[in-house]
């Protein structure tokens, strides 16, 4: 397999999976496999492309210092060899058998040394009995008369005698599999070392510090690209089984370091209590929560955790409401001017959807429709704080066709339905007033998506799927400026 070559003036960086949203919501996963390697961040960088270093057993190497032609930063990533990348696995796995293999030849040691002992000892009562019996077939032809009471008493210690015979047979049979036994492990022992000579003595420890130090290389490649277009959704990532058929979970993406609370909202109407899970591992592992009562129900799937604060729609209204968790009181209340609401402009799954609130990498945002806009989608950035609009997008796209949608680095994506074959078909770029149509399919596992948001903190998106809480990694398209450094 060639060597992956990644240039950052046009990359692909592929965003965090569930592993990496476990160190900060989740922990980085950090290893290699011979399809993706784990980049800091969350990111996976795909081994589509590769071009031959002409050093391919060097470390890891990041460079993102560079331009070229046009003036773009160019961030390089090399990667050395393959065998180095997907062998540490199968070294340490063969060290381990080498070494249960040794210890079992030990013990097979052991054992043969208490098989020769007592199979001596055997031996010696076989000698016995055989003279005692010679001796007994002599006394019983000359002196049958004259010897009768000695007569007896050897055979007595013959009947206790003849029983070891049996225990004699036994021990050879054992004495014989002992050898076998060392046969077939100095055997295996001689081969597993031609096979680790052969694949080379590489110390795991070391390739995963390797691993580290790419990673924190990488972390600093990966600062300069916080936005970009999307191109691709992972395989979901199950990490609950829970809850009604809608529903909505979060995670804050300003939560300080440390703070992993996960946030989780059963139904779509008629609730107030929401649940606080201390980390993710709670949430996947235990049904250890706090509750939280809102003061009024909420209407549909599209809340968010920004900042300390939940943000949603009060139920059959168009308001907004700001509600601290902390203090558990309202900071700020506000109409979202001629937005449809009481299912008037819900997604095309129904559910009380008309406002969608979500966040990205520049803040807070809302997706609703309005009379004014035929009904189509309109694109609204709040302030986080008073919930006034600050600028406001009209598209074209009729929001009771679409499936689902979310907000990354600027860009409305939605989905064409919420049951069976699933695909994000079309995109607005707010920073442009531009729209495309694409074609980015995903997985939609248990056939019917009432929630989709992403987290800018974890790269990722969060899903209600049919009472199961999902995750998807998603990979950006990155271009970097020379300005942007």
């Amino acid at each position: 397999m060639s060597v992956p070559l990644l240039k950052i003036g046009v990359v692909l960086s592929t965003m965090a999976m569930i592993t990496n949203w476990m160190s900060q919501t989740l922990p980085s996963l950090v290893g290699l496999n011979t399809t993706k390697l784990s980049a800091a961040g969350g990111g996976t960088l795909d081994r589509s492309t590769g071009v031959l270093p002409t050093n391919p057993e060097e470390s890891w190497q990041v460079y993102s210092s560079a331009q070229d032609s046009e003036g773009r930063c160019i961030c390089t990533v090399v990667a050395p060899q393959q065998t180095m990348c997907s062998r540490d696995a199968r070294t340490k796995q063969l060290r381990q058998l080498l070494e249960k293999v040794q210890n079992m030849s030990q013990s097979i040691e052991v054992l043969d040394r208490r098989t020769q002992r007592d199979l001596q000892y055997v031996e010696k009562m076989e000698n016995q009995m055989k003279g005692l019996e010679s001796k007994f077939k002599q006394v019983e032809e000359s002196h049958k008369q004259h010897l009768a009471r000695q007569f007896k008493a050897i055979k007595a210690k013959m009947d206790e005698l003849r029983p070891l015979i049996p225990v004699l047979e036994e021990y050879k049979a054992d004495a014989k599999l002992v050898l076998q036994f060392k046969e077939e492990a100095q055997n295996l022992t001689s081969v597993l070392n031609e096979l680790q000579e052969e694949i080379g003595a590489y110390d795991y420890d070391e390739l995963q510090s390797r691993v580290s130090n790419l990673e924190e290389r990488l972390r600093a490649c990966m600062q300069k690209l916080a936005c970009g277009k999307l191109t691709g959704i992972s395989d979901p990532v199950t990490v609950k089984t829970s809850g009604s058929r809608f529903g909505s979970w979060m995670t804050d993406p300003l939560a300080p370091e440390g703070d992993n609370r996960v946030w989780y909202m059963d139904g779509y109407h008629n609730n107030r209590f929401v649940r606080e899970y201390k980390s993710m591992v709670d949430f996947m592992n235990t049904d250890n929560f706090t509750s939280h009562r809102l003061p009024h129900p909420w209407s549909g799937t599209g809340q968010v955790v920004y900042n300390g604060s939940i943000y949603f729609n009060k139920f059959q209204s168009h308001i907004i409401i700001r509600f601290d968790l902390k203090t558990e009181t309202i900071l700020k209340t506000r109409s979202l001017d001629y937005a449809g609401y009481n299912n008037m402009y819900h997604y095309a799954w129904g559910g009380h959807s008309d406002i969608d609130l979500m966040v990205d990498e520049s803040g807070l945002w809302a997706v609703y429709a309005t009379n004014q806009n035929a009904g189509n989608i309109v694109v609204s950035r709040l302030d986080p704080v008073s919930l006034q609009t600050l600028q406001t997008w009209n598209t074209s796209y009729p929001k009771r066709s679409a499936g689902e949608a979310f907000i990354i680095c600027g860009t409305l994506y939605v989905t064409n339905g919420y049951s069976g074959g699933t695909k994000v078909h079309y995109a607005y770029q707010t920073n442009a007033s531009t729209y495309e149509y694409i074609d980015i399919p995903f997985q939609n596992k248990y056939s019917h998506i009432s929630m989709l948001d992403y987290n800018p903190k974890d790269r990722a998106l969060y899903a209600w799927n049919n009472g199961h809480q999902i995750l998807y990694n998603v990979t950006l398209f990155h271009v970097i400026r020379s300005d942007e450094l």
